[in-house]
C-alpha cells in the first residue's frame, strides 16, 4: 500500500469514527430505566387525570383567547405523551399486556379530555371562533413532518441514561395534541361537527405518527422482546401485534400521501393567485380551495385573469396529476360595464371610474371606498385620505393618498400595503394615487 492509499485509508476511518460519534444513539442507551419510565407515563389516573383535566381547561382558555402563551403553558403541563408512548413501546417489545393497559388509557385521556372542553366550551360566552381554533381544524402533510420528527426525538431523549427534560417539553410543545382535542370539545358544544372532524382527524394523525416513531426506535435500539413461557400463546400475542403494528403503519403511509397531495394543491394555487396579483395587478379575495371536490373559487377585482392563465394552471395541475379540476371565477368586476342592471358593486366601479375623469373628488366617495378596502382585508383598522401638493421647484403636482393603519400582529404590512395600493390605482385609473402604512 502506498502513501497516498494509506492517506486515504486513515482519512475514511476518521470521517467514520467521527460520524459514528457524532450519530450514535446506542453507547447511551439505558434499555431498562427507559421500558419502566414509558410504563410508568401510561396510567391517566389519580394525580395524572387530574393534571390532565386542568391542563385542558387552561388550553381551553387559550384557544378562546388566542393566547399562544397560554395554550403553549397548558402543552407544557399536560401527561397526553404517556399512553401514546405506550402504544410505540408495547408494539416494538411485543408486550400484550402492554398495549392493552395503553390502548385503553389512551380512550381515558380522550374522553377526559373532550369532556372537559366540551364542558367549557358549553357556556355560551365562550364559543367565539377564534384563529387559534380555526387553525386545528385540518393537518397538512406539515403536521405529519412536526409529528412524525417529533416522535422521534421523544423516544430518543426519553431512552438517554441522562433524561432530557427540555427536549421532552419541547416536543409535547411541537406536536401539540392538546389544541386538537380542544377544538374537537368546541366542535361538539356548539354543534359544529366541520370543527370535531377535522380536530379529531388532526389529533389521530399526531398520534399515529407519535407512536409509529416511537416504535421504529424501539426496534432500532433493539429492545428485548416480551417472553412468554407458552409457544403457543407468544405466536398468537406477536400476531396480534403484528396486525396491530400494521393497523399503525399503513394508515401513516396512507395519511402522508394524502396530506401531501393536499399541500401541493393548495400550495400550486397559491402560487398561481400570488402571481396574479403580482405581475397583472389582479386583487383576489374569498379563496376557496376544496381538494376533495377538485374545485376552486375565488372573486376578482381590477384586471381580468387572462384565460390563457386559467388554461395553464389547468394543465399544470392535471400534469401534477389533478384531473378535471373546476375553477370557478365568482365575479369579474370590469366585465360588468355592458350590462343594464347594476348591482352595488358595479355601481361602485362606475363610481370609480367617474373619480379617475374628475367628475367628482374622492371625498364625494370615501365612506364607500374605506368600507371596500375593509372587507378586503379585515386587519386594516383605519384609513384616511388627503390630496399631497408636491413641488420640484419647477411644477407643482397633487397626488391622492390613502393612509391606512394596519394591526399590530400584521404581517408584511409593506407587501400587503402595496396590494392595495394597486387595486386602488386600477379602480381610480389614476397611477399616481399612493399608499401608505401609518403606526
Amino acid at each position: 500500500m502506498d502513501v497516498n492509499e494509506e492517506k486515504s485509508t486513515d482519512l475514511i476511518r476518521t470521517i467514520k469514527f467521527f460520524l459514528k460519534e457524532t450519530f450514535n444513539i446506542i453507547d447511551d442507551t439505558d434499555v431498562n430505566a427507559t421500558i419502566e419510565d414509558i410504563k410508568a407515563g401510561v396510567p391517566i389516573k389519580g394525580q395524572t387525570a387530574w393534571v390532565l383535566i386542568f391542563s385542558i381547561l387552561i388550553a381551553s382558555a387559550g384557544l378562546n383567547t388566542s393566547s399562544t402563551a397560554v395554550v403553549i403553558g397548558a402543552m407544557l403541563i399536560s401527561p397526553l405523551m404517556g399512553p401514546i408512548m405506550g402504544i410505540g413501546l408495547s408494539l416494538g417489545i411485543n408486550d400484550i399486556f402492554l398495549l392493552r393497559k395503553a390502548v385503553k388509557n389512551f380512550g381515558i385521556m380522550v374522553g377526559l379530555s373532550l369532556i372537559t372542553s366540551f364542558l367549557y366550551f358549553s357556556i355560551p360566552v365562550f364559543q367565539n371562533e377564534t384563529p387559534e381554533l380555526i387553525a386545528r381544524t385540518g393537518p397538512d402533510v406539515r403536521d405529519v413532518i412536526i409529528a412524525f420528527a417529533g416522535g422521534l426525538a421523544l423516544i430518543i431523549a426519553f431512552s438517554r441514561r441522562s433524561k432530557a427534560i427540555t427536549t421532552i417539553s419541547g416536543v409535547a410543545i411541537a406536536t401539540a395534541l392538546m389544541p386538537p382535542l380542544c377544538t374537537a370539545g368546541f366542535g361538539l358544544a356548539t354543534g359544529k361537527w366541520h370543527f370535531f372532524g377535522g380536530a379529531m382527524f388532526l389529533f389521530s394523525i399526531n398520534t399515529i405518527f407519535i407512536a409509529t416513531a416511537t416504535f421504529i426506535i424501539v426496534r432500532f435500539l433493539k429492545f428485548p422482546f416480551e417472553q412468554y413461557l407458552d409457544s403457543k400463546r407468544k405466536k398468537i400475542i406477536s400476531n396480534v401485534i403484528y396486525i396491530s403494528a400494521f393497523v399503525i403503519l399503513v394508515p401513516s403511509v396512507f395519511f402522508f400521501y394524502k396530506l401531501y397531495k393536499q399541500s401541493d394543491f393548495n400550495q400550486t394555487i397559491s402560487h398561481f393567485i400570488q402571481d396574479q396579483k403580482e405581475k397583472n395587478g389582479v386583487l383576489v379575495f374569498d379563496i376557496e380551495k376544496d381538494y376533495s371536490k377538485q374545485e376552486i373559487s375565488f372573486a376578482i377585482i381590477g384586471n381580468k385573469i387572462n384565460e390563457k392563465d386559467l388554461t395553464s394552471l389547468k394543465s399544470l395541475l392535471k400534469y401534477k396529476g389533478y384531473d378535471n379540476v373546476k375553477i370557478n371565477v365568482i365575479k369579474n368586476y370590469q366585465e360588468s360595464e355592458g350590462n343594464k342592471k347594476l348591482n352595488n358593486d358595479e355601481k361602485i366601479l362606475l363610481t370609480s371610474q367617474k373619480i379617475a375623469n374628475n367628475q367628482y373628488p374622492i371625498a364625494a366617495v370615501f365612506e364607500s371606498i374605506s368600507k371596500e378596502i375593509h372587507a378586503i382585508d379585515t386587519n386594516i383598522v383605519e384609513v384616511s385620505y388627503g390630496r399631497i401638493l408636491k413641488s420640484n421647484f419647477n411644477l407643482i403636482d397633487t397626488i391622492p393618498t390613502f393612509y391606512i393603519k394596519w394591526k399590530d400582529e400584521t404581517e408584511n404590512v409593506e407587501s400587503e400595503n402595496n396590494q392595495i395600493q394597486n387595486w386602488l390605482r386600477v379602480k381610480t385609473e389614476n397611477s399616481k394615487l399612493k399608499v401608505q402604512a401609518i403606526q
